[in-house]
């Protein structure tokens, strides 16, 4: 597989075209609003909380193929999950583009699409984008850049 078609895979590009949980949550919990000032990509993400546990996840924004299908797919796997196993998945998607395996780490299911992002290390905060806004909803914080 060429890196282009590694990046770009079948997935990365459907949740492109077709955003999961593209909305507003009006009374959520928690939301913040993510930029990466290097390229544009504006995200904003909505977390309603059930005690420990996501109820519902969403976002709305702009940017690129990466970035909306990474919060698209991002949505998809935290909901019904607890904050801490929302931050453990926050951090394999990490360990996956910035670290040094070969591998995805095991456990994340479509996500691992993502993992050709790591070739491309200015795309990397392009994918990165949802998860740093997910976490700082959950931190109680507003704003978060990819800086």
């Amino acid at each position: 597989m060429s890196d282009l078609a590694e990046l770009y895979q079948e997935i990365i590009l459907d949740h492109n075209k077709r955003p999961r949980n593209y909305r507003e949550i009006p009374s959520c919990t928690c939301c913040a609003e993510g930029r990466n000032p290097l390229c544009g990509d504006e995200v904003k993400v909505f977390v309603s909380l059930d005690g420990e546990r996501l109820s519902d996840v969403a976002f709305q924004g702009q940017g690129c193929a990466i970035s909306r299908a990474s919060a698209s797919l991002m949505t998809g796997k935290t909901k019904g999950r607890t904050t801490a196993e929302a931050r453990g998945i926050s951090g394999k998607v990490r360990d996956m583009l910035l670290g040094s395996e070969a591998s995805p780490p095991p456990g994340l299911g479509d996500l691992a699409a993502l993992s050709g992002v790591r070739k491309f290390p200015a795309r990397i905060k392009c994918a990165m984008l949802p998860w740093r806004a997910l976490e700082a909803a959950l931190d109680g914080q507003r704003d978060v850049t990819t800086e």
